[in-house]
Formats: structure tokens, C-alpha cells, sequence
């Protein structure tokens, strides 16, 4: 069963998201910029835990 639902743009904004929220944390020396893993391990996955109750899919279908 595949629960990918996760679409390349929407990867693509995680992955800058994650890095951009990476290197704040390292820049201010915060521990915040741990949140960083959320979009970037969602991305590497391609798949979304909060779209799955909402049947929510930025994948285009096959």
C-alpha cells in the first residue's frame, strides 16, 4: 500500500523550507532549527501524516 501523497512542487517548497529553517536555527545558535527535520524528513518520504485525514494529495494521479 502507498500512501504517497506528496507532489514535486510541494517537495520542492519542504526541501527550501526545511533547509531555510536549518540555517536560521544555526545562524541565531537555536535549538528551533530542529523543526527544520518535519519538512525535510516529510519530503525525503513523500508522504504528509496531516494530509492523510483530510484525504488531502498535491501528487498528480497515474
Amino acid at each position: 500500500m502507498k500512501l504517497k501523497n506528496i507532489g514535486s512542487a510541494d517537495r520542492v517548497i519542504r526541501i527550501v523550507l526545511g533547509v531555510a529553517i536549518a540555517v536560521l536555527g544555526i545562524a541565531f545558535k537555536s535549538w528551533l532549527g530542529l523543526i527544520a527535520i518535519v519538512p525535510l524528513a516529510t519530503a525525503a518520504v513523500g508522504t504528509c501524516p496531516l494530509y492523510l485525514p483530510f484525504g488531502i494529495s498535491t501528487r498528480k494521479k497515474a
